[in-house]
């Protein structure tokens, strides 16, 4: 199964505090280091030093690492043109020599649109999914020809469909709670499906929804990745889980029912449960990015016990 770190900058990161993460999620082993993909600190906290742009990070990320995938989870679609992302994604893929991944939803956070003036459409699920159309459409669409889509909130002409991404097709990442729109586009669209941060229990129904509706799409369900995302808190005894839970504000009976959280044979056991209800991709979210030793425990003493 893979393991992925999972950041959320925009509660107070600067670049170098995500470089040093990245560098240690690639020397300690782990699949790959993803980032939200936010402009504004949520709950308490003064976010200092500021936002930092998740495809800028990345394109620097992208130069500093050799092994470890890079990606969003999930970029929003009200932040960016799809033709823009597009480009963005291709070249940052590029820099990278092929390790990049893109996670893209429809965006939920409306305080952080309102602070930084970005418009912040009441519905947007039809902006997602044409955005999904048009990034894959430019990037599928063989060099020499051109794409065009007349949408209902895109129109592109005889574009060029450049840059094309180093990889032949870059791993496009659909998640949501819905049980069947969601679905549908995962289907449609993507390489993955992401369960983030699951209630205790839901995962092989959010995981049929997408089984059902690869196969109202004709294709096989099994060509898609089924992953879930988890704040994770670990600690060797009680005494540092209590003490990780603290330093992320959450509280240690909660996070332990919720997430990828107690001693480290309690998380390798919830890690190895949510593996036999279909996910063999996880997202370990890492709230508090000066923490290296809590990386290091993970990867010497969680991951040998997973089967």
């Amino acid at each position: 199964m893979d393991l992925r770190i999972f950041t959320e900058p925009q509660q107070g990161a600067s670049y170098d505090d995500l470089l040093a993460v990245a560098k240690a999620t690639e020397d300690l082993g782990f699949d790959a280091f993803f980032r939200s993909d936010h402009y504004l600190v949520m709950g308490d906290g003064d976010g200092l030093p500021g936002p930092t742009d998740a495809w800028t990070t990345l394109a620097g990320l992208a130069r500093e690492t050799s092994r470890i995938r890079l990606g969003t989870l999930v970029s929003s679609a009200t932040f960016r043109h799809p033709g823009v992302l597009a480009i963005q994604v291709a070249q940052v893929d590029q820099m990278s020599g092929g390790r990049v991944e893109l996670g893209l939803g429809a965006g939920w956070y409306a305080q952080e649109h309102a602070a930084y003036g970005i418009p912040f459409p009441e519905k947007r699920f039809g902006i997602l999914e044409e955005q999904l159309a048009v990034i894959t459409g430019l990037w599928e669409t063989p060099v020499g020809e051109t794409f065009s889509f007349d949408g209902e909130h895109y129109t592109l002409t005889d574009s060029p469909a450049l840059p094309k991404p180093a990889q032949e097709r870059v791993p496009v990442i659909v998640g949501g709670h819905g049980p069947r729109r969601t679905p549908a586009l995962a289907a449609r669209f993507a390489s993955e499906y992401n369960a983030a941060f699951p209630d205790p229990g839901v995962l092989p129904e959010r995981f049929e929804n997408v089984r059902a509706a690869c196969l109202d799409a004709d294709r096989d369900p099994d060509s898609l990745v089924y992953s879930a995302a988890f704040v994770v808190a670990v600690g060797k005894g009680e005494a540092e889980f209590r003490r990780r839970a603290d330093a992320i504000g959450r509280e240690p009976d909660e996070v332990r029912r919720n997430g990828l959280a107690g001693t480290v044979s309690e998380v390798a056991d919830k890690i190895a449960a949510a593996a036999e209800q279909g996910a063999t991709r996880f997202y370990l979210q890492v709230l508090d990015l000066h923490d290296l030793d809590h990386l290091d425990l993970i990867a010497s003493e969680v991951v040998p016990q997973l089967p």
